[in-house]
């Protein structure tokens, strides 16, 4: 059976690749057509997916700071979201003939978006750390908080008292923090990994809370550590295996019938509301057009978590036995259509820019253009370890450098240590057309994604930058399309420091 999964899986996952599409749109492909041909999910599969969603939201709560919860564009746009689209589809739930209780449950769970996808799709596209992910992680997290509540009153019970004993795990992070620091082998730290994450899962199913908390708790409780980015990678590759047996669980739960399948394709309908209302309420908190747009559409889905609270609603006889497979296809289609929307957002973007920036309100706000680079006549783009090591060096020559980054906690830590960095997302077109191109001597592109470097050279030579631009490749074929797009200059990090390695050892032969 184990086979059977996994190589389904692997097929539909590679053809929807083919197609430029991501392959958990293959995945959940995958489960349809096993139902179809009569494979049932077991305990085995969904225990599997469990798993994966734990992990998943262990490794979020890694990179997770709680005061993100606390600004302004996550309470406000969340909290109105979840008021109105509640709202809203209470109303039609109870026109559909059921309990107004069941519609008011249906109607929260239908307003959150899915944790799942959208914290893949930035993982992927390397964004989690910019400004609009890290405003999308904690509008999904603080989705997950009201969805503890929702859980009780849709299986009619209170959390155990000891779930505030929950709040109390940050007492522990001394102890992880020695725990990690005395992982110093990769697979000790990987087994630590896993087994905060399911520690974190049972301490709250015991308490009366979702498992997918607890673990995101014990994250956010191990946040902080100099070692964590390492812990987080070790993680990725095993949390990606087992988010694949999530995706085919949802097609293998159940097969809607003809009527069925028109009112899900309603629900699909009514994203697009969705996706407007949540630009509405982004814009009216200041973000830019291209801000409020991409984080938009990487929240315009309905969540998995709406899986669980239809079964538990229909199992309580508040809304009809026919939704439970509903929810179950407007889910799945949900994925499918956002994944594409996801991976060439900024695309869709550039192509109704014209007509969406007219709509922006005029405000301070982080995610501003910046307005003046002050005298800076180098730019260092991306301030990682190799931007900023050529940082360092442009300061030790003397050289009036200014770095750019999209990550608001990069630019805090480089703030308090003295830096000149202002906050730039090489990704925005709108970037390159407000800075001051014609006093910039050279430019660095430092970013890891190799779209966002062959973009931002091929916007800098349309407009005419007669400056030079230096880049990194980390892959074969990357050297020759950065030249040919026009970059000055290319260095692979791992073949440089081979040839400074030799060098460094002859010159020590010959002393």
């Amino acid at each position: 059976m184990e086979l059977l999964w996994v190589g389904t899986a692997y097929l539909s996952g590679l053809i929807t690749s083919r197609l430029y599409l991501p392959p958990l749109v293959g995945y959940l492909m995958a489960g349809y057509i096993l139902n179809v041909v009569g494979v049932e999910a077991n305990e085995t599969l969904k225990h599997l997916a469990d798993l994966g969603i734990e992990l998943l939201l262990f490794t979020v709560g890694l990179k997770l700071k709680p005061s993100l919860l606390l600004r302004r564009e996550v309470l406000s746009v969340g909290s109105l979201h979840l008021l109105i689209v509640t709202s809203v589809s209470a109303i039609v739930f109870f026109g559909f003939n059921g309990h107004i209780s069941g519609g008011l449950v249906m109607g929260v769970s239908l307003a959150f978006s899915s944790t799942v996808l959208a914290i893949k799709v930035l993982e992927d596209s390397g964004e989690l750390s910019t400004l609009y992910g890290r405003d999308v992680l904690s509008i999904l997290i603080l989705q997950d908080i009201v969805a503890i509540g929702l859980l009780a009153v849709a299986n009619n019970k209170q959390p155990s008292p000891w779930a505030l004993c929950l709040l109390l795990l940050p007492l522990l992070r001394p102890l992880a923090y020695r725990l990690l620091s005395a992982s110093r082998d990769d697979e000790l730290k990987l087994l630590l990994g896993i087994t905060l994450a399911i520690a974190g899962g049972m301490l709250a199913e015991s308490a009366g809370i979702s498992s997918d908390i607890g673990a995101l708790m014990m994250g956010i409780m191990l946040a902080g550590h100099v070692n964590i980015n390492e812990l987080s990678n070790k993680l990725w590759g095993l949390k990606e295996t087992f988010l694949v047996a999530f995706f085919l669980q949802i097609g293998l739960t159940d097969l809607p019938g003809y009527n069925e399948i028109l009112q899900a394709l309603t629900l699909i309908s009514l994203l697009p509301l969705q996706g407007v209302l949540f630009f509405v309420l982004f814009l009216l908190v200041g973000l830019r057009a291209r801000t409020a747009f991409v984080s938009s559409l990487a929240l315009m889905t309905y969540s998995e978590f709406a899986l669980i609270t239809s079964s538990v609603v229909v199992e309580a006889n508040l809304l009809p036995p026919a939704w439970e497979s509903i929810i179950g296809l407007a889910v799945a289609l949900s994925l499918a259509v956002a994944a594409p929307l996801n991976r060439f957002s900024h695309r869709l973007f550039s192509l109704l820019e014209s007509t969406l920036v007219r709509f922006e309100r005029k405000v301070e706000h982080l995610d501003r253009l910046p307005g003046s680079i002050g005298g800076a006549e180098w730019l260092v783009v991306g301030m990682g370890r190799t931007g900023i090591s050529a940082y360092l060096s442009f300061n030790q020559q003397d050289t009036r450098v200014l770095g750019l980054d999209a990550d608001p906690t990069v630019l805090q830590n480089l703030l308090a240590d003295g830096r000149r960095v202002i906050y730039g997302d090489a990704e925005d077109s709108a970037l390159w057309e407000t800075l001051p191109l014609a006093k910039i001597k050279g430019i660095l592109l430092t970013m890891p994604e190799f779209e966002v470097r062959s973009s931002s050279i091929k916007q800098l030579k349309n407009l005419q930058f007669a400056g030079s631009i230096g880049t990194v490749c980390f892959h074969t074929g990357e050297e020759s399309e950065l030249y040919r797009l026009g970059a000055n200059f290319v260095i692979h990090p791992l073949i440089e420091a081979g040839k400074q390695l030799t060098e460094h050892m002859l010159d020590s032969a010959r002393g």
